[in-house]
C-alpha cells in the first residue's frame, strides 16, 4: 500500500474540534511528538490511526483515503483541462501542473472541492444555454410557450452526494440489518420475502399492499389518506420487496433520513427530496440483501452475479448496485464502480466506491464494453482496460430489460456495468481464464473524448481539449466528408 500524508486535513480536524496537539494524541492513544510528526508529513497516516480518528470523531474515514485524494486529482484534471489559455496566462506553460492539482487534493481539499463544483455549476449553465439555444432554433411558437429546458442539476447534486460518501452509510446498513433479523426476514424464503414485509405494512402501519392499474408507468404509488401502496402487476417478487423496503423506510426511519439530508450543503428542497428518497432505496437494498449474508455469500461465490441473484431472487442490476456499496471498514467486499447506460450513452447511474472518475465531460468512452453489451443482449461481456494515469480494471458488463406495457408499447433498455481494479481480480469468477499480468491485454480507454490525453485513438469523436487542435492528430470524425489533400 502506498503511504498515505495527511497531515494538514489531520491538523484542520483538530483546530475545528478546538484541541490542542496534546489533547489529540491523548484521545487517539499516541505521543505527542508522533503526532506531531503526522502533521508535519514527516509520517504517513497509518489505518489503525484512521480507524482510531473514526470512532473518537465519527468521521467518514474516506476523508483520509488516499483513494480521495486519487478522485480528486481526476477531477481537477477535468477542470484543467477545460479551462481556456486566458485563465492561466495566456499561454500553455502556464496551464495547472500534475503537481500542483495533487498538493491541492493532499493539503487544501475544500479548495479543491470549491474548484470541482464552481466547475461543475459552469458546465450545467453552459448546457443548458445549448440546450435554450437548440430548442429556440428548431421549435415552432407554441412548443417555445413550454419550459425550454429542465435542469438536471438537482440530479447531479444528489449524485455527488453519493459519490462522495462513496455509496456506503454505515448507519443504515446496520439499521436494516437489525431489522431483516427483528422482522424475522432471515427465516422467509426470497418468494417469501414480499409476504413478510406486506404483513409488517398490514400490522404496524395499517397499510394494505394492493395493483396499479395497466399504464400509470410509477414503481410505486403511496397514498397517505388511504393507507394504501400499490405496486405494478409486472414486478417480481423481489422487486416488490424493494418497494415494500422503501416504503417501510419513510414510514419506520424517516427521523434518520431527515437528519441524514439536513445538510446546509444542498442548494435546494428539490436536491433533499431526491437524497432522501436514495437513502431510503438504500435501506430496503439493505434490508433485503444484508451486509454479512450477503458479503460471505459474495465471497463465497466469488462474486458470482447470476448464483448471487438466484440465492436472494433479486434481479442482475440489484445485484450490482449492491455489490458497488459495500465498503464496511471492518468488513470490506471488492471496492466496485457501477454504470448504466441506455443506447444513446445517457449514464442514469453512476456508483463508486473507490477512485474510478466518471466523466461529465463528452460523455463517455466508445471503447468501454458497456456500449458493446447491446449488440450482446443477454450475454455477460468481460474486459480489461487501462485508463491514461496507467490503472488497470476488470470490467464485466451487460444488458438488462424491463417490460412494462403491453404489445407494441417501448420497454426501457439499458446497459450495465460493473469494475475493479485488477489488484481485486482474482477474487472475482470472471477473471477465470484472463491473463491479467500481461500488459498487452488492456483496452486502452479514457474518460471521455473531450478529457482524454489518447489523441491518435481510431475512435476520437472531439478533440482534446486541454491543448489546441493539432493538425497532425486524428480528427477525421469531425469532417462530414473525406478530406481532399492537395495531392488529390
Amino acid at each position: 500500500m502506498r503511504k498515505i500524508f495527511m497531515g494538514v486535513r489531520l491538523r484542520r480536524l483538530r483546530e475545528e474540534r478546538k484541541l490542542t496537539q496534546i489533547g489529540l494524541a491523548r484521545m487517539l492513544g499516541l505521543s505527542p511528538s508522533y503526532l506531531n510528526q503526522i502533521e508535519q508529513n514527516q509520517r504517513p497516516l497509518t489505518m489503525p490511526v484512521q480507524l482510531r480518528l473514526s470512532e473518537v470523531f465519527d468521521v467518514d474515514i474516506n476523508a483520509f483515503s488516499d483513494d480521495e485524494q486519487t478522485r480528486m486529482v481526476a477531477a481537477l484534471r477535468e477542470v484543467a483541462a477545460t479551462l481556456p489559455a486566458s485563465a492561466v496566462g495566456g499561454n500553455e506553460e502556464a496551464r495547472i501542473s500534475l503537481t500542483e492539482m495533487r498538493e491541492i487534493a493532499t493539503n487544501m481539499p475544500a479548495v479543491g472541492r470549491a474548484l470541482i463544483h464552481l466547475h461543475r455549476r459552469h458546465r450545467e449553465a453552459v448546457d443548458r444555454l445549448e440546450a435554450m439555444a437548440e430548442k429556440m432554433t428548431y421549435q415552432d411558437q407554441e412548443d417555445r410557450q413550454n419550459p425550454l429546458v429542465t435542469p438536471t442539476q438537482p440530479y447531479e447534486e444528489a449524485r455527488d452526494f453519493f459519490f462522495t460518501h462513496h455509496n456506503h452509510f454505515s448507519a443504515l446498513d446496520t439499521h436494516a440489518e437489525q431489522c431483516h433479523a427483528a422482522w424475522g426476514l432471515s427465516e422467509a424464503t426470497p418468494s417469501g420475502l414480499a409476504e413478510r414485509l406486506a404483513r409488517r405494512l398490514r400490522q404496524q402501519h395499517g397499510v394494505i399492499v394492493d395493483t396499479l392499474s395497466p399504464g400509470e408507468g410509477v414503481q410505486r404509488n403511496y397514498n397517505p389518506e388511504t393507507r394504501r401502496l400499490s405496486l405494478p402487476s409486472y414486478l417480481r417478487p423481489g422487486q416488490q420487496a424493494f418497494q415494500m423496503g422503501t416504503q417501510l423506510a419513510f414510514l419506520e426511519i424517516d427521523d434518520m433520513l431527515e437528519h441524514m439530508v439536513d445538510t446546509p450543503r444542498f442548494s435546494s428542497a428539490a436536491v433533499r427530496r431526491l437524497v432522501r428518497l436514495g437513502l431510503a432505496n438504500y435501506f430496503a437494498a439493505a434490508l433485503i440483501l444484508p451486509y454479512t449474508r450477503f458479503l460471505e455469500s459474495a465471497e463465497q461465490l466469488h462474486y458470482d452475479i447470476d448464483l448471487l441473484g438466484q440465492r436472494f431472487g433479486v434481479s442482475f442490476e440489484t445485484i450490482c448496485h449492491r455489490l458497488s456499496t459495500m465498503q464496511r471498514p471492518e468488513a470490506a467486499g471488492v471496492p466496485f464502480f457501477f454504470i448504466r447506460v441506455d443506447r444513446a450513452g445517457n449514464i442514469s447511474k453512476r456508483q463508486s466506491a473507490a477512485h474510478f472518475h466518471f466523466s461529465r465531460v463528452g460523455g463517455a468512452c466508445p471503447l468501454w464494453n458497456v456500449y458493446e453489451a447491446f449488440s450482446n443482449p443477454g450475454r455477460i461481456l468481460r474486459q480489461l482496460a487501462r485508463m491514461p494515469d496507467g490503472r488497470v480494471y476488470l470490467w464485466i458488463a451487460r444488458t438488462v430489460f424491463r417490460q412494462a406495457g403491453g404489445f407494441g408499447q417501448p420497454g426501457k433498455d439499458f446497459a450495465v456495468a460493473l469494475g475493479c481494479d485488477v489488484e481485486h481480480a482474482h477474487r472475482l469468477v470472471y477473471a477465470k481464464g484472463l491473463d491479467i499480468r500481461n500488459p498487452d491485454n488492456p483496452t486502452p480507454i479514457g474518460m471521455g473524448c473531450r478529457v482524454c490525453e489518447r489523441t491518435q485513438c481510431p475512435q476520437r469523436a472531439f478533440p482534446y481539449i486541454g491543448k489546441e487542435l493539432d493538425i497532425n492528430e486524428n480528427v477525421s470524425s469531425l469532417f462530414p466528408y473525406p478530406m481532399i489533400t492537395s495531392h488529390s
